[in-house]
């Protein structure tokens, strides 16, 4: 046997394989690109930043065309999917679409990288991105930080929204249940969207496979126990499941605007339906809510298919949702 051969401790497929020695194969992340000075299809500049050195955190920042200082536009700040233990803010396909957005949105955005599973296993991911949200807000205090002149001088922090896709989504509900709960330096979460998030249970609802042994098999079942192996409640702990008994209330999330998206054959489907009414049953005083479902389409397609019509109809979509 060749001893250079690595032995698997555990493998996701399609997603991801780890092996005993601690290394990780990331089987379908897209490339790595560099920021842009003026992306040639929408014109928004976009550079790399720090956000956090302990704990080490970074971001892409992306500045629409012919933005001013006056007046001020809103801002996003982005949670990318990928199970919380692939992809990335600065691989292609993210960067093309946070262009995109950022363009129709006439937004500032700024991607978060945070820290992924399960070299950083959860709750890790959770708190980085809490911590990038702290450090967003804090541009808009006077006599604050002001570390990026894009957010001090381009922002309207009155209009300040949170989103993500997937992994990216579940992301965002746990940050709004947190800025509901602590505040965020004063400033208030205007709105957010969910894009297909990655909510799962222990009991199978509507269209799921009801077979237990099956449901152990599903890549939603053995990413969570990957990414966090610790989880108290295993798959039904409140941040994947925020529907099971005894979970925070869903009437605390700590915006005024939500939009939750889902496709037809996505596998998580039912999960982002079955959140939406829970909101609406929770008693939250938002102003509006808004449940999208998209006919024919699977899992994240508005990123991995993004020239398809359709994905940009959805981008359009999320877009005009920020205003």
């Amino acid at each position: 046997m060749d001893s250079n051969v690595k032995e698997l401790a555990t493998e996701v497929l399609p997603y991801i394989r780890v092996y005993k020695d601690g290394s990780v194969d990331r089987l379908v992340d897209s490339p790595i690109v560099p920021p842009s000075n003026e992306d040639p299809e929408t014109g928004v500049s976009s550079k790399d930043i720090v956000v956090s050195k302990s704990p080490p955190i970074s971001a892409r920042i992306y500045l629409p065309k012919h933005v001013e200082q006056s007046p001020k536009v809103p801002l996003l700040v982005y949670f990318h999917g990928g199970g919380f233990c692939f992809e990335s803010a600065f691989s292609f396909v993210e960067t093309k679409y946070m262009n995109r957005l950022a363009k129709q949105a006439n937004a500032v955005v700024i991607s978060i990288e945070y820290s992924l599973a399960p070299e950083h296993p959860l709750p890790i991911g959770y708190e980085d991105c809490w911590t990038g949200l702290q450090w967003v807000a804090s541009h808009s205090i006077d006599g604050g930080l002001k570390d990026e002149p894009w957010l001090s001088t381009c922002v309207d922090f009155d209009r300040l929204y949170v989103g993500g896709d997937s992994a990216g989504a579940n992301l965002a509900h746990n940050i709004l249940l947190r800025a509901g709960a602590e505040g965020l330096n004063g400033v208030k979460i205007k709105g957010a969207f969910l894009t297909h998030p990655y909510f799962w249970g222990s009991k199978p609802i509507g269209s799921e496979i009801k077979n237990n042994e099956e449901r152990e098999k599903l890549a939603t079942y053995m990413i969570w126990h990957l990414v966090y192996p610790e989880a108290p409640g295993g798959i039904d702990n409140p941040m994947l499941n925020p529907v099971v008994e005894g979970g925070p209330s869903l009437a605390g999330l700590g915006c005024s605007r939500l939009l939750i998206t889902v496709a037809e054959k996505d596998f998580v489907r039912d999960r982002g339906v079955s959140y939406y009414h829970a909101v609406k049953k929770s008693g939250w005083k938002g102003e509006l809510m808004e449940l999208v479902e998209i006919e024919g389409e699977d899992h994240a397609f508005h990123i991995l298919a993004h020239e398809s019509e359709t994905s940009m109809k959805l981008i359009q979509k999320l877009a005009s949702f920020i205003v």
